[in-house]
């Protein structure tokens, strides 16, 4: 398993290597980089066989600074160097591969890689190896995505509106719903040179592995199955990612992987915060990991949250002007904002991180104002708990647009970080959302549905299999019977 080097990457691969050790005992190896690969020791069980496996990357080699083996440590304009550096990977790849059929004496079962390290796909077929692409984003959003860089129709118009040719049943994209490096796309560009060669590549691939649910993403689902000609595409929600807890054969937990990350807050304090709050009365705002607004973002956000009237819970990251890495400043929120928010008792202020699944999972958390990256959509619906969009790059937009127009579940309160956002609006939607109108109650209920079929789709008992435990069957009885009919062929 080799994923691209971010945690949105890196952690669903992670909960997807997990679950198929415990679900079906194969052995894993798990392939990154050296200071990825020495973050992800804490992540394991004692009890797991997953060998963490090293692959040789100076990022000084490429153009990043020193130690700059993950998106998290990124600005964004330099996460198209990190790209281009992963093809510095594959001599040490087809090394790793070789090495492991020659000791053996078989190849590995199967290569599930990364969206954009398609490049292994050459390697697997050279060797005869069953070789999958394990997309971490929704189908909707990742088939958007995927068709916008393939044909680049906002440089064939001066529409602010265009349609995508191979993608028609989605209606119309706004310019404004382009990420800065669509935005700025012309075919020549760094992201248009290494985007158009390798993404392809995908269907060249066995088949796609899809962090989706069949209910929630027919549309993207039938794009990808179109694309895809014959081969199987594959919903598995990642890796039953929302069984955050790992059980040994006694039923005792004995691992988390969502507690290992630091936290900006202690997670016992803030469920104790949240426990004074009454059911379905705080929202929870975070833009994500690698992910932030502007310094007149933030401030028009803050005045709209606290002119709400509603509690919240708000993970404050440096805005775009500011490094990434740098330490929380008070002059991003208006003047004596946090204190204030401290002696009302109705705000949380929380710098860098917070502990995500546990505040969404709160009886008293009733909207996430989200990125909408496509872990957080997931980890949100999972709860029953619905969205106020505010996508800002990647796929995200488009995770927005199904999320409000097909599914009834978000409404959208910000595009990117250039956009003129109004604190009025904010308020606004958030008493929407929060409130009893008749669409606010309405999101809820459809959230609360949602739920119920991510439930459904990672249920497994009597007389009763899930969707997403289905589609991880028949990926591994594909690999099998490819490996089957192999043997055959070398034996005659």
């Amino acid at each position: 398993m080799f994923p691209f080097m971010g945690q949105g990457h890196i952690m669903p691969f992670l909960t997807l290597a997990l679950q198929i050790e415990q679900r079906f005992g194969y052995k894993i190896i798990f392939v990154n980089t050296p200071l990825n690969i020495n973050k992800l020791h804490s992540y394991l069980p004692p009890n797991s066989s997953i060998s963490l496996t090293e692959l040789p990357f100076c990022s000084t080699d490429h153009g990043l600074p020193p130690n700059s083996e993950n998106t998290d440590t990124l600005p964004y304009p330099l996460i198209c160097n990190l790209l281009q550096a992963t093809l510095s990977l594959r001599p040490y790849f087809n090394k790793l591969i070789t090495d492991i059929t020659n000791q053996q004496s078989h190849p590995p079962l199967c290569i599930i890689t990364d969206m954009f390290l398609g490049w292994t796909v050459d390697i697997a077929n050279d060797l005869n190896i069953f070789h999958a692409v394990f997309n971490t984003g929704g189908a909707y959003g990742m088939g958007i995505y995927y068709s916008l860089w393939k044909n680049l129709p906002q440089c064939k118009t001066d529409s602010d509106e265009f349609t995508l040719p191979d993608f028609t049943e989605i209606g119309s994209i706004h310019r404004s719903q382009l990420p800065n490096n669509l935005r700025n796309a012309n075919g020549l560009d760094s992201w248009s040179i290494y985007i158009q060669k390798y993404l392809p590549l995908w269907f060249k691939s066995d088949g796609i592995l899809l962090n989706t649910i069949e209910e929630l993403d027919q549309t993207g689902l039938k794009y990808f199955r179109r694309q895809f000609n014959g081969r199987p595409v594959w919903p598995i929600l990642p890796a039953f990612m929302y069984q955050k807890k790992f059980i040994d054969d006694n039923g005792v937990i004995v691992h988390s992987i969502c507690s290992q990350k630091k936290s900006g807050i202690d997670t016992q304090k803030c469920m104790e915060w949240l426990d004074q709050r009454s059911a379905n009365s705080v929202i929870f705002v975070s833009f994500g990991s690698q992910n932030t607004i502007s310094s007149s973002q933030m401030m028009e956000l803050a005045i709209g949250l606290e002119e709400s009237g509603k509690n919240f819970i708000w993970v404050v990251r440096p805005p775009v002007e500011f490094n990434i890495s740098e330490g929380f400043r008070s002059e991003w929120l208006p003047k004596g904002y946090e204190d204030r928010m401290k002696k009302q008792n109705k705000g949380l202020i929380v710098h860098k991180w917070a502990p995500q699944l546990e505040i969404l999972s709160h009886k008293s958390t009733c909207a996430f104002l989200s990125h909408c990256g496509w872990n957080s959509v997931l980890e949100s619906l999972s709860h029953g708990v619905p969205l106020l969009g505010w996508p800002l790059s990647g796929e995200q937009h488009y995770n927005s647009k199904l999320l409000e127009e097909e599914v009834g579940v978000s409404i959208e309160v910000g595009r990117g970080t250039i956009c003129e956002v109004k604190h009025e609006n904010i308020q606004k939607a958030i008493e929407l959302v929060m409130g009893e109108s008749e669409k606010g109650v309405e999101m809820r209920k459809k959230a609360c549905q949602i739920k119920e079929m991510i439930k459904n789709a990672i249920r497994e008992d009597e007389g009763f299999k899930g969707g997403a435990i289905k589609a991880i069957e028949d990926f591994f009885n594909a690999a099998s019977s490819m490996r089957k009919k192999q043997a055959s062929v070398e034996k005659i």
